[in-house]
């Protein structure tokens, strides 16, 4: 009788991580999930950490009734794998205080070569992704044009503009955590379809602590929902899953292409016009439509950039692993 095999990163064996090197995937994670289109999913999944960290989430439930309501702390963290989660949900908070306005200033000011860093990063993280298949079927291009289709999809949704309220920065956060656990879906362009992506961010810079407080009670409720369901799916549907989980990445790269048509403005907090909803051009329809060069070349060496950076994560993790 064959035993079902656990679910576990390829890159690194499980529970293996020092809490250091967990911190800075954390780091990694949070500056990743500032920038909407870019997954902290993604960046769990190349830097090792991915089906480690569903396994920490999903056991929650059951370690809260099985040990903490009883006072058993230390077999609640044990089980929870408290460590790795604290060291992890550390690193992303630190990076997002400290992170959220510089990425904001350099999404404003250098937006071409960000999104080609970023572009990058995810080309490469296909190839990661992809190759975890352990057999190619010709079924599995069903989920993987499902994924890519409804991806692509997300990225063209217009974007709503709807009141900020304690029931909404809750339901944001429930829908946007469940997103951001998935490669490729980004939960902060959930965000900003919502039209919650400045007020989240207005509430981080002003040190809001009610309202963020609300916004990470919806996150960890979608957080929990969400974890364990996408265990139990890789557990039996392992190749249909990652065939999925690569088409969410290659369909959102029409959010990261660097080149952009702007087709409406919004304001921001302080009172500056910003593009609203965009559509992708070529660098040339770019130059000719804003008159800006479109930096080919300097685009190119960033995505190239962001391309290496995974290839060597990638490269690293099968040292460790060997």
């Amino acid at each position: 009788m064959t035993q079902e095999p656990q679910v576990q990163d390829s890159t690194e064996p499980a529970r293996s991580h020092r809490p250091f090197a967990v911190f800075l995937r954390g780091m990694a994670m949070g500056a990743a999930d500032i920038v909407p289109g870019v997954s902290g999913g993604t960046i769990a999944f190349i830097t090792g950490i991915y089906f480690r960290l569903l396994e920490a989430i999903g056991a929650i439930p059951q370690a809260v009734f099985t040990h903490l309501v009883r006072g058993r702390v230390k077999a609640f963290w044990d089980a929870c794998d408290g460590t790795f989660l604290s060291s992890l949900l550390l690193g992303i908070v630190v990076s997002i205080a400290t992170l959220a306005s510089a990425i904001s200033f350099i999404l404003t000011e250098y937006p071409i070569l960000i999104w080609s860093f970023f572009f990058g990063l995810i080309v490469a993280s296909v190839w990661h992704v992809g190759r975890q298949v352990r057999y190619y079927l010709p079924v599995l291009i069903l989920p993987f044009l499902a994924g890519t289709i409804f991806a692509w999809w997300v990225t063209t949704l217009p974007v709503s503009q709807i009141a900020p309220s304690p029931m909404v920065f809750f339901g944001a956060g429930a829908v946007a955590i469940c997103a951001m656990i998935l490669p490729g879906i980004s939960g902060s362009f959930i965000l900003v379809v919502l039209g919650m992506y400045v007020p989240v961010l207005d509430a981080i810079r002003a040190l809001d602590f009610g309202t963020l407080l609300i916004f990470v009670a919806g996150c960890l409720l979608g957080l929990l929902s969400v974890a364990r369901l996408i265990t139990w799916a890789f557990k039996r549907f392992h190749d249909p899953v990652l065939a999925l989980l690569t088409g969410f990445m290659v369909g959102a790269l029409n959010k990261v292409w660097p080149w952009k048509e702007t087709l409406s403005w919004r304001t921001n907090s302080a009172g500056e016009q910003v593009p609203l909803n965009e559509s992708s051009i070529s660098p040339l329809g770019y130059a000719e439509m804003t008159g800006h060069d479109p930096q080919l070349v300097v685009a190119l060496i960033c995505a190239s950039a962001g391309l290496v950076l995974v290839l060597l994560v990638d490269w690293a993790g099968g040292k460790r692993a060997a």
